[in-house]
């Protein structure tokens, strides 16, 4: 499966990202994930053998990653906030909910 963004309001839900333009490994390291750059790898694998689901959810204007969503198949949704950045997560967990039941 694609990849699906979601726009969630005051968020903006995207895949994880480490390249060029746009790296999440410094807003996944302050998360507390070991290796970073490997998450994200996997994060890309595992969308695309449809075994788990991920998303950084970013602020809209800059894509700043502010928390992190993923789901196993079949599973319900879990985050972490980055420190002061509750809020987007508690806003984007149950759109994740809703995409991850219309499956």
């Amino acid at each position: 499966m694609e990849v699906v963004e979601i726009n969630a309001g005051a968020w903006y839900l995207r895949a994880l990202r480490d390249d060029e333009r746009v790296s999440d490994v410094p807003a996944l390291a302050d998360l507390g994930i070991a290796d970073p750059a490997a998450f994200v790898a996997a994060a890309d694998a595992g969308w695309a053998d449809e075994s788990r689901f991920s998303w950084a959810v970013c602020e809209p204007t800059t894509g700043e990653l502010m928390s992190l969503i993923t789901a196993d198949a079949g599973g319900a949704p879990i985050g972490q906030a980055r420190t002061g950045q509750q809020q987007s997560l508690d806003d984007a967990l149950p759109v994740v909910e809703r995409f991850l039941g219309s499956l």
